[in-house]
């Protein structure tokens, strides 16, 4: 997003405090946003898309297109692989 800057000068008054800025890993989780993690962990319990999209109150298709982006983020095929995906 092009905020090195903004972190480089964040680190650096961190260290002037005496603390040191905490290294960043990324997770492949960090890619999805917050209605597709929500969606990702229901449907890793068992839940089906119908269910899904009955407590969210979205449609079974619409919970369909999240999971299709949830996949494609993670690099998951299948939902047992989400099931067995270690989700925060």
């Amino acid at each position: 997003m092009g905020a090195e800057a903004f972190a480089a000068r964040a680190a650096s008054e961190l260290r002037a405090t005496g603390e040191h800025p905490r290294a960043r890993t990324a997770r492949p989780t960090d890619q999805l946003t917050a209605q597709e993690l929500h969606v990702a962990r229901l449907v890793a319990t068992g839940a089906t898309s119908r269910e899904v999209g009955a407590q969210l109150f979205l449609s079974p298709r619409t919970i369909e297109a999240h999971l299709r982006n949830i996949f494609r983020k993670l690099g998951v095929t299948s939902r047992r692989e989400l099931k067995e995906f270690h989700l925060p």
